[in-house]
């Protein structure tokens, strides 16, 4: 019997050792974690927000539409957004691939989950949610400091902009292509701009992001002004839409403007495309 109770003893000893030495092991392995040193990032939103927190030098593999700032041009590229490579991924050993909701295929991070390579979703979609989808990030990569700077600089940012809900600069359009005639949407950091601006999108009730519209539909709602997404040849491609529209405000009155891409992308320069816009509102008719 007394041999029995001291056995009983022992094991219980044994087991509380071994509970105390695994809790420290834990605890060990979490404070001494280190941040991932190779990032990939599969959107040129998220390369941009990576290299605006300073963490260029992590970053080991970007996409091909990855072009600004201009040093990202010169990472390893690892094929499109939509259709990136499975292989130059993995051949660049990452340590976590960031990806967004918007374009990345849902199928891929599943690849790459069952390879065991760790990936993180940024989910912002409005600019509104920037500076929040920010810190994520910055809490996925371990660098909460970085990444709350970012947030905050934004977040003051925006706090200097027109935010009333007066309707006070009227009905606009942005124009992201003229031929075929493509359009910003509902659900776009454009839209979100426009209303920041205390200005109408005449397109914000169209289906879809970037949907295709129609001559007729821009004469009819008449906008105050019209912006052209700055591209290769614009000005010159985007005169006959012009002429067609010579009758709409917006070109009779010259308000008629071309911007950078600035507001294409939910990252740090749509506050410099705020203000590009925000310039132009801004000029006397």
């Amino acid at each position: 019997m007394r041999k029995s109770k001291d056995r009983r003893l022992k094991t219980r000893i044994i087991f509380f050792v071994l509970l105390l030495f695994t809790i420290h092991c834990s605890l060990f392995t979490a404070s001494n974690a280190e941040s991932p040193k190779r990032i990939i990032s599969l959107a040129p939103s998220i390369t941009e927000i990576l290299f605006a927190a300073g963490l260029e030098d992590r970053i080991v593999g970007v996409t091909n539409f990855c072009d600004y700032p201009e040093q990202a041009k010169e990472k390893p590229k690892i094929g499109g957004i939509a259709n990136p490579s499975l292989e130059a991924v993995v051949s660049l050993k990452p340590d976590i691939v960031v990806m967004t909701m918007d374009g990345n295929p849902r199928e891929f991070q599943q690849r790459l989950d069952a390879m065991g390579i760790k990936t993180y979703v940024f989910r912002s979609h409005r600019i509104s949610e920037l500076p929040d989808g920010i810190r994520k990030i910055g809490i996925a990569l371990d660098e909460k400091k970085m990444f709350e700077d970012l947030a905050l600089r934004i977040e003051q940012s925006l706090d200097g902009f027109n935010t009333a809900k007066a309707n006070t600069s009227g009905k606009m359009l942005f124009v992201i292509w003229p031929e075929p005639l493509i359009v910003a949407g509902p659900g776009t950091a454009i839209n979100d701009a426009i209303n920041l601006l205390g200005g109408i999108n005449i397109a914000e009730d169209a289906k879809g992001r970037y949907p295709k519209y129609s001559i007729e539909e821009i004469i009819r709602r008449s906008p105050d002004v019209i912006f052209f997404g700055r591209g290769k040849g614009m000005d010159r491609i985007s005169r006959k839409l012009l002429k067609r529209l010579s009758s709409v405000p917006a070109v009779k009155n010259k308000k008629v403007f071309y911007v950078s891409d600035s507001l294409y992308r939910l990252g740090p320069r749509v506050i410099s495309g705020l203000k590009e816009l925000e310039e132009h509102l801004s000029k006397k008719k």
